[in-house]
């Protein structure tokens, strides 16, 4: 059975394959996300260290599903993008049935991954005696503001990730990511601009209706006056005929 080791500190990663028995009844019947001894499944070097099973995958190909509390392979609905389900044709909110390992490892699986959890007394060669720069930094400014503990006030452009690129023609120059959600001076104004248009919006549309609501008051009070007098004139016009004819 073979070990992928990751060690999340240094970026670090080896693989290890065991196949002895009593070394392998360590991790038989532990789920992923339980944690294991280093030593007892991959040796002396392992002394103290703490291991985190993150996943694994079947002799057949078939990805272990944590969550589903067997060591068989079975049958589960699953939407597109989930473990064991690609989604290649899929529509979105279609569900099909497809086959997943259960998170509780056996001697089916072939491969394992594991991560250092607390690192043991003794340095491990390829994991932990080396570190691995991150190729990419963090692209949002608040990732920025965190990882090098800025204010509010510092500029976050100053602090991104750049690197240097060589292209084939032997000409180097810099890249950066876009700073995404950052607040600069001319954003700040486009933002108060929005806000003055909105309020005059809405001032402007509280003051139309108020209009309207005045000039509907004085239709309604003309209507009422001219049905007041249509009335009286008629009334007054009955009046003279039945005067007329006695």
């Amino acid at each position: 059975m073979k070990f992928n080791v990751a060690n999340p500190a240094t970026g670090c990663q080896k693989q290890f394959e065991i196949d002895d028995e009593s070394r392998l009844r360590a991790i038989y019947d532990k789920r992923i996300a339980q944690e294991v001894d280093g030593e007892a499944l991959l040796g002396e070097e392992f002394r103290g260290t703490i291991l985190r099973i993150m996943g694994a995958q079947d002799k057949e190909g078939f990805p272990a599903r944590l969550g589903v509390l067997t060591p068989n392979r079975v049958r589960l609905l699953m939407h597109k993008g989930d473990v064991g389900c690609r989604g290649y044709g899929m529509r979105d909110g279609e569900r099909k049935r497809r086959s997943v390992r259960g998170c509780i490892i056996s001697s089916e699986m072939s491969v394992v991954n594991l991560a250092i959890v607390r690192q043991g007394e003794q340095e491990i060669p390829g994991l932990t005696d080396r570190i691995i720069p991150r190729r990419l930094g963090p692209k949002r400014a608040s990732k920025i503001r965190k990882l090098f503990n800025l204010s509010k006030d510092d500029d976050v452009r100053k602090y991104v990730i750049r690197r240097k690129v060589t292209t084939a023609s032997g000409k180097t120059y810099e890249k950066a990511p876009k700073i995404q959600r950052l607040v600069t001076a001319q954003s700040l104004q486009r933002k108060r601009r929005r806000r003055a248009v909105q309020r005059t919006r809405a001032l402007k549309a509280k003051a139309e209706a108020a209009e309207y609501e005045k000039l509907l008051a004085q239709r309604q009070a003309e209507a009422r006056q001219s049905r007041k007098e249509s009335r009286s004139r008629r009334s007054a016009l009955h009046k003279s005929r039945l005067s007329a004819a006695v």
